[in-house]
């Protein structure tokens, strides 16, 4: 099911588990999944893309091992809030994921989170091959971070 909201989100969400940030990108996928009571996002693992029925395995095979219960995608909107083709190939890949998961699915606005994920890198004055190697799940772990707050902030009004 794919919701619209971070409040359609909260709704369908239980009130304890884990949840996944996703930050898709055209080589890879970026992992990050939230501690049980959904405070903290960690960067998890870099997933190479192949095609989409070995992506969404992979992805899935995660989100049964971790016992997750929704997932949030990195939406790459364009800087004056409108969706290119990125943010139509992110949406695309959330409808088929539906059609393989009973899992909730929604979208969070992604930019600047590759920036940010890259000056927190140079802050910890990693290398540049290592902060290559980190960027996508860093960057996702800065998507689901926000959309955690966000849930905090649900629950807390």
């Amino acid at each position: 099911m794919i919701c619209q909201t971070p409040e359609e989100f909260a709704a369908t969400l239980p009130s304890f588990g884990a949840v996944a940030g996703l930050d898709l990108g055209t080589t890879t996928i970026g992992v990050a999944l939230s501690d049980l009571m959904r405070g903290v996002a960690t960067p998890t693992e870099t997933i190479k893309r192949k095609k989409f029925g070995i992506d969404a395995a992979a992805l899935l095979k995660l989100t049964t091992s971790r016992d997750v219960k929704g997932l949030v995608l990195g939406l790459p909107l364009n800087m004056d809030g409108s969706e290119g083709p990125r943010a139509q190939a992110t949406r695309a890949f959330a409808r088929n994921l539906e059609k393989l998961t009973p899992l909730p699915i929604t979208f969070w606005d992604e930019r600047l989170s590759t920036v940010a994920a890259e000056r927190a890198m140079l802050e910890a004055d990693l290398s540049r091959k290592r902060r290559a190697e980190l960027i996508d799940h860093v960057a996702a772990g800065f998507i689901l971070q926000g959309m955690l707050d966000r849930l905090a902030h649900i629950r807390n009004a």
